[in-house]
């Protein structure tokens, strides 16, 4: 029972000794400079001791070199850290200076576009305007013909008249040679076919005139018809212009929400909601830039993301409904299969 008594004290403070270390290099105390102060106990005793304590020495070292290990691998950690954040700031100041070149590109594109709008108007306005010049000058034509041609008409008329009154004078001049009673009486039947032709022509300057006036308020009544289905095919034309644009836009929005729809990352927290995203284009589909105007912030962080993923998107190569989606407003909601 003795000797069970004598190893018992040793081990107890084997145990105590390992216990007060661990202690100390949790709280980060050096015991080194605190030494131990033990009873004195048996030789075996002290030899156990001696044992535990080189055994405590190497562990404490093993740990000391773990914390230098970890210290190294922390400062390798924060110096590739502060590498990669200077590659992301080169990276995007590389991107500013492209989208800032892409931006100019744009305003010099959109000023020539706007150069060649504007001379499109002009040469549209000159072939209108030639276009009624020569309409009138068709129709100045219509009325010197048919002036021309009642003027041959009455030249004719005239000059049948003025046959018939030589083929009478002729005749007069014979039979007032033959009888002179007969003269006095033809003279008189003269004179009465003279009235008659005078009131016929007074009748023929009327009908004519009455004539020239139908012929002229036709005219005007026809160029009015032309003008109203000009205006009438012109609007026409621009109604079926609007409606191809507005076709092509529909279809290019719809294209450009599948495109995003392709590459949004999509979670069951996102179900049932959406995010509203105004888009700027460049005129070969490159996205300028995406700002969000509300909705679930996350379903907005997503279509962000898909957005830039995307980089372009489907334009339409018609310069008029380019100028029409150029500034685009989406409603983006997930979709799940």
């Amino acid at each position: 029972m003795a000797d069970n008594s004598n190893f018992a004290l040793p081990l107890s403070i084997s145990a105590g000794i390992h216990i007060g270390v661990i202690i100390i290099l949790v709280l980060g105390v050096d015991f080194t400079h605190k030494p131990v102060q033990v009873q004195q106990v048996s030789a075996p005793a002290v030899q156990a001791v001696m044992i535990d304590q080189q055994k405590v020495t190497k562990q404490v070292e093993k740990l000391k070199q773990e914390k230098r290990d970890s210290e190294r691998r922390e400062q390798e950690r924060q110096a590739e850290l502060e590498r990669k954040a200077q590659e992301a700031k080169q990276a995007r100041e590389r991107e500013q200076a492209q989208l800032k070149k892409l931006e100019q590109e744009r305003k010099q594109q959109e000023i020539e576009t706007q150069k060649a709008n504007e001379a499109a108007k002009v040469a549209q306005v000159k072939q209108q305007q030639e276009k009624e010049k020569a309409q009138k000058a068709e129709a100045e034509r219509k009325l010197k013909e048919q002036e021309r041609k009642v003027a041959e008409e009455a030249a004719q008329k005239a000059a049948e008249k003025r046959k018939a009154e030589e083929a009478a004078a002729a005749k007069a001049e014979t039979e007032r040679k033959q009888k002179e009673e007969a003269e006095r009486k033809k003279k008189e039947e003269a004179e009465r076919k003279q009235k008659e032709e005078a009131e016929r022509k007074l009748k023929e300057e009327a009908e004519r005139k009455r004539k020239a006036d139908a012929e002229a308020k036709a005219r005007a009544q026809q160029e009015q018809e032309m003008a109203d289905a000009l205006a009438a095919e012109q609007a026409a034309l621009s109604q079926t212009m609007n409606k191809q644009m507005q076709t092509e836009v529909g279809k290019y929005t719809a294209m450009i929400k599948s495109t995003i729809q392709r590459n949004l990352v999509v979670d069951e927290s996102m179900r049932g909601k959406t995010c509203t995203v105004s888009v700027r284009l460049a005129n070969d589909g490159f996205v300028i830039s995406s700002q969000t105007q509300g909705g679930d912030s996350n379903v907005c962080r997503a279509t962000k993301a898909a957005i830039l993923k995307a980089g372009k998107l489907p334009v339409s190569q018609d310069p008029a409904v380019y100028n029409l989606m150029k500034e685009i407003n989406l409603i983006v909601e997930p979709t799940f299969n």
